[in-house]
């Protein structure tokens, strides 16, 4: 039986004007639904690479100029290109720029809209766990002070969305692609940049209301977790931060497996 995510995302409208830069033509006219404002960005960038407007080698606007250009934050801006670095689309050399990637010529053949059932999600979550452990343990040996910083940042949104109530998967899913980015191997950046949003459990699944606690323990139980994660990697300790993120993953896929186990008792 299929779940469907229950995470509420606005929706918005935009108009994309053209952008300035030379390698950026003239952006298509006309006004779109968009789950939210980062993955518009996302979607339209995405697209003008697919029509080769945007071409490998190619530097994106800075951010101020894509701010002005898309009517969006900083923020936005920056987890929109947060999301282009971990599929593989981008790639930000510090004080140079953001450079469009030459596409692989290959992919994981993973379906993410396929990814609807609790266990669908598990067997995600077996992957990530034999994956991102060693992940973490790379990131921790190899991160620069850049990356430990962003990873913080990403973290406190987390904790943000929490005190006002709510769950933020696009800042969680940055965790996650942060950890990739630190590895320095875009291998582990493509992999997780293939499952997206397939990353987080609560992305596909109602995972706290099927939740036997309340909600808001749920993701406070997580954030430690994250937290676990990061503290280890600021502090370079590899084998811990490998600890943290297998205790994390498991203890998500443990969650699942009672939710799974919780719904088949429901419908007898």
């Amino acid at each position: 039986m299929g779940i469907m995510a229950s995470c509420h995302v606005d929706h918005y409208l935009y108009r994309i004007p053209p952008m300035s830069s030379s390698a950026a033509s003239a952006l298509p006219a006309g006004r779109k639904k968009h789950r939210n404002l980062a993955q518009g960005v996302v979607e339209d960038i995405n697209g003008r690479i697919r029509q080769s407007l945007l071409k490998p080698g190619d530097k994106l606007p800075t951010e101020s100029a894509i701010m002005e250009q898309y009517g969006v934050s900083r923020t936005v801006v920056r987890e929109a290109i947060s999301h282009l670095q971990a599929s593989g689309a981008v790639q930000t050399r510090h004080g140079i720029g953001t450079f469009v990637l030459e596409r692989p010529q290959g992919s994981l053949g993973i379906d993410t809209d396929s990814i609807v059932t609790v266990r669908d999600v598990l067997a995600i979550l077996e992957l990530r766990i034999s994956m991102e452990t060693e992940a973490a343990w790379l990131a921790a040996s190899r991160r620069t002070a850049q990356q430990a910083a962003e990873l913080r940042e990403a973290l406190a949104e987390m904790g943000r969305a929490l005190a006002a109530g709510g769950a933020s998967v696009e800042a969680d899913v940055r965790f996650h692609a942060l950890v990739a980015e630190a590895t320095g191997n875009r291998y582990f950046v493509e992999m997780l940049g293939q499952l997206g949003t397939a990353l987080i459990p609560r992305a596909r699944l109602n995972t706290p209301a099927q939740e036997a606690e309340r909600p808001l323990d749920y993701l406070e139980r997580v954030n430690r977790e994250h937290e676990d994660i990061y503290s280890a990697i600021q502090r370079q300790d590899p084998e811990a931060a490998r600890a943290a993120m297998r205790t994390h993953l498991s203890n998500s896929r443990e969650r699942l497996r009672q939710t799974q186990q919780r719904l088949e008792a429901s419908l007898g």
